[in-house]
C-alpha cells in the first residue's frame, strides 16, 4: 500500500487536536474556542480523505482548497488560544509548527495540481 504523507500527517494532527481539546475544556474549562479549533483542526483530515476519493481533478483540488483553509483557521485559533494564555508556549509552538507544516504541504499539493 502506498504512503500518502498528506493523509498520514493530516490524522495524526487531527488526533493531537481532539487532545488538545480534551485538556482545554476539561482542565482549562474553556469551551467556545476550543470546539472552534476542534471543528477546523479534525475538518484538515476529513477534507483531505474526501479529496483522496474524488471523482475528478475538478474535485480533488476543491477539497483540498477546504483542508487548506481549515488549517489555515486552526491557525488562528491556535494562536487566538496562546495569546489570551490558555495555550503556554510550549503547547502552542509544537501544534502551531504541525499546523504550518500541514498549511505548507496543502499549499505545495494545491500549487502543483494546478500547473
Amino acid at each position: 500500500m502506498k504512503e500518502n504523507v498528506v493523509k498520514d500527517k493530516s490524522f495524526g494532527f487531527a488526533v493531537r487536536i481532539v487532545n488538545l481539546y480534551k485538556h482545554l475544556s476539561q482542565e482549562k474549562k474553556e469551551f467556545v474556542l476550543s470546539k472552534q479549533l476542534l471543528r477546523s483542526g479534525t475538518s484538515i483530515g476529513a477534507n483531505v480523505e474526501e479529496a483522496i476519493g474524488g471523482i475528478s481533478k475538478a474535485d480533488f483540488k476543491a477539497k483540498l482548497g477546504i483542508a487548506y483553509k481549515e488549517a489555515r483557521e486552526t491557525a488562528y485559533w491556535l494562536r487566538l488560544l496562546h495569546t489570551t494564555e490558555f495555550l503556554d508556549y510550549k503547547e502552542y509552538e509544537s501544534i502551531h509548527a504541525d499546523c504550518d507544516e500541514l498549511c505548507k504541504l496543502l499549499f505545495s499539493i494545491i500549487k502543483s495540481t494546478n500547473k
